[in-house]
């Protein structure tokens, strides 16, 4: 593991504090996304980046309208606007719609310098896939949260109440039956995991096994075991001690189910996880409910926002960090 924890240190080396674009850029690229698959381009201009989607990398299974792509961009774009503001660069986000060539343009200033403690989190965040320690948030931590995901266009809806946290776990289980009895969801999913540190250095991307808590194989090992133990029951097992232990969920959901919409999301999605990751929160996807058609508007109807669309959600606790993963160099995605 030692060339792959030198890597994944480098890549989140400390920003300059007269950062070029480039260095914003490779902030940008600390944001998580679906599978690790990073379907993010940036276009470098004068005093400005545009940020587009990178649709040979979509999931087109678990994403078919790649609406995950276009969430992806609003975590990338809140990033490098919180990277900029740090710096005495503050700027302004400007969404161009334009369907599945949705783009979004940050235009940097200067100005006064905002959100350090968020900028310092950045290279701490993490999706931590594993157990959480049961324990809830004081009512000062989940304050902060809210605070940190409020943005205009995204409603959050914030879960503690255990029997509540039950019925999320239902429409998770249901959800991951679904994925699990299709081939092709399997078959993407497997198609993203490196087994080992040699794999993931390879690509820089993808979900390295030991970033979930898993342990590392050769690739040939890997791949039988994946196909030898992975299951809707194990699967399921699995998902009722991530949301047995957490501390609670919160469900994003943006006023209009279209890219800026889930652009909206990204961002408000980013500032909450880096809130949590300043207080040592951790925080993880359980997206299952919102990822199958026929589940997402049974979920929604439950929530009580009947004809809204569910966009994102994220469980959250107390837990040691993961290996953290990597990310393709700045090089590989400039356009």
């Amino acid at each position: 593991m030692s060339e792959y924890d030198a890597a994944a240190a480098d890549l989140r080396a400390k920003l300059p504090m007269e950062p070029q674009l480039n260095d914003l850029v490779r902030y940008a690229t600390l944001a998580p996304n679906s599978h690790n698959t990073q379907p993010w381009k940036f276009r470098l201009g004068s005093n400005q980046v545009d940020i587009l989607p990178d649709l040979a990398r979509n999931c087109p299974v678990v994403d078919p309208d790649d609406h995950h792509v276009f969430v992806t961009l609003g975590c990338a774009a809140e990033n490098l606007l919180i990277a900029g503001r740090a710096r005495g660069q503050p700027g302004q986000a400007t969404i161009n719609l334009d369907g599945k060539n949705t783009s979004i343009n940050v235009g940097l200033g200067q100005g006064a310098v905002s959100d350090t403690e968020l900028l310092d989190a950045i290279p701490m965040r993490q999706s931590t896939r594993s157990d959480y320690d049961g324990q809830a948030l004081s009512a000062n931590d989940l304050r902060l949260l809210e605070q940190a995901a409020t943005m205009p266009g995204v409603e959050t809806l914030f879960i503690t109440d255990r029997a509540r946290l039950d019925g999320v776990l239902d429409y998770v289980i249901e959800g991951n039956s679904v994925q699990c009895d299709d081939p092709a969801f399997v078959q993407e999913l497997k198609d993203w995991i490196r087994f080992n540190p040699d794999a993931a250095l390879e690509t820089n991307d993808g979900l390295f096994t030991a970033c979930s808590g898993n342990p590392t194989s050769p690739n040939w090992l890997g791949k039988l075991m994946f196909d030898q133990f992975f299951s809707k029951d194990s699967e399921s097992e699995k998902y009722k001690g991530h949301m047995n232990s957490s501390a609670g969920v919160v469900i994003f959901v943006a006023d209009r189910e279209d890219e800026e919409g889930w652009i909206n999301v990204g961002r408000s999605f980013q500032r909450f996880a880096l809130q949590a990751t300043a207080l040592s929160v951790r925080h993880a996807h359980l997206n299952m409910p919102i990822e199958v058609a026929d589940v997402r508007p049974e979920f929604a109807s439950w929530l009580g926002i009947p004809g809204k669309r569910p966009d994102l959600v994220i469980r959250f606790g107390k837990a040691p960090a993961l290996p953290m993963s990597l990310r393709r160099q700045v090089s590989e995605v400039l356009t």
